[in-house]
This record gives structure tokens, C-alpha cells and sequence, in this order.
């Protein structure tokens, strides 16, 4: 039994049931959005990116170059306190007792580090004596190369004792100055860096 197809605008009806329809324009898939960055957006972005990194690669030889004046710092208040223990151990001894000092070097006298003969820095009698000024110089990692003359090779540290006439016989005094680098003589030019500490020993 044949049965009749019933057409209805916007539906179909095949044997009673309906099933509804889109017309042409309405079946094609609606078109979504997706949010993004223009061009002008990502042009703005990259160029404060680049400015930051920019700033931080600027920093990086200001921070080398503080860290390098701090370890020089360092050293030299080492150098310095060394210096202060070896002239306050070179006291005023009995006749027959040794000074603990080491070394008796002369005013002016070039001795290298392995040749004084004792633990200092050969500045015994330098007080009474009066030498104005000594030089000593140091490597980088502060140990002793030479009492006077020039700079040796290696040498990164300069250490000036300019002795003063005492106060009275049993008073000694000096001002010390480590300096650095050691080629830059500081009566005549300004170092990179210095430290200086004036000494008054009672002997």
C-alpha cells in the first residue's frame, strides 16, 4: 500500500514521520573567533623584551668589574694586616735576643721573597733607621715578591711604609698604604684602589 507524501515548506514527511530541514544557507558550520596578538602587538612585545635584555647584558661588566674591586679589597686588607703583625713584632730587644721580625735589610736594600733569611719582610731596624719610604711589593694572591727596587714581574700590589720621626725614644710610627695596580705609583697618579692605615707602635 502506497502512501501519500505530504511536502511542507521547511520539512519532509516520509510515511507520517517529519523530519525538519535547513535551507542551504543555514547547513554550513558557524565560524568561530579565536583571539590572537596583531602584528603591531607582537612588534611592541619583542621590542621591550629586547630592551630588558639589553639593561641586564649592560649590568654584567659593571657586576664582573665590582667583584673583581671586592677580591682586591680583600687582598689588600690582608696585605695590610700582615704588614701591621711584622712591624709590631720588630720590637726594642735586649742586647744577645733576636728580633722576631726576620731579615736585616738595609734602607733601600732589593730583597726578594725567599731571600731575607727570616719570616718578615726584612724591615727589622727600619724604624731606628728611619728608611722613607719602603716598597714592598705582592702577586695577586698576596704573597710577598720583593722588598724595594721596581715593580717585579707578577707583581699586582704595592705596599709603601713611610716611617715617621717618633714622638719620643720608645714610640715608632708609620703610615702604610697598599695600593693597587702596582705599576700606578700613588705620589704621582691615582691608583684603582687603595687602603691605608697609619700605625703607632710603643716599643
Amino acid at each position: 500500500m502506497n502512501l501519500p507524501i505530504i511536502l511542507k515548506p521547511g520539512a519532509i514527511g516520509i510515511d507520517g514521520a517529519s523530519s525538519r530541514y535547513q535551507t542551504a544557507p543555514h547547513t554550513q558550520p558557524p565560524v568561530r573567533r579565536t583571539g590572537g596578538f596583531s602584528l603591531v602587538e607582537v612588534t611592541l612585545a619583542l621590542g621591550i623584551a629586547a630592551f630588558c635584555l639589553l639593561t641586564v647584558f649592560a649590568l654584567v661588566p659593571v657586576a664582573l668589574k665590582t667583584q673583581q674591586a671586592s677580591a682586591q679589597q680583600t687582598i689588600a686588607n690582608q696585605i695590610m694586616t700582615v704588614l701591621l703583625s711584622d712591624l709590631r713584632a720588630d720590637l726594642r730587644l735586649p742586647p744577645g735576643q733576636a728580633s722576631k721580625e726576620g731579615g736585616n735589610g738595609q734602607c733601600g736594600q732589593v730583597i726578594n721573597g725567599n731571600g731575607n733569611g727570616g719570616s718578615g719582610f726584612g724591615l727589622h731596624g727600619h724604624w731606628a733607621q728611619m728608611c722613607s719610604p719602603d716598597t714592598l711589593w705582592f702577586n695577586q694572591q698576596g704573597d710577598w715578591l720583593q722588598l724595594n727596587g721596581t715593580a717585579p714581574a707578577g707583581a699586582t700590589f704595592r705596599a709603601k711604609i713611610t716611617f715617621f720621626r717618633p714622638p719620643n725614644i720608645s714610640t715608632s710610627a708609620a703610615n702604610i698604604v697598599v695600593s693597587w695596580p702596582a705599576q700606578a705609583d700613588p705620589a704621582t697618579t691615582t691608583p684603582a684602589g687603595s687602603v691605608q692605615q697609619f700605625i703607632a707602635v710603643n716599643r
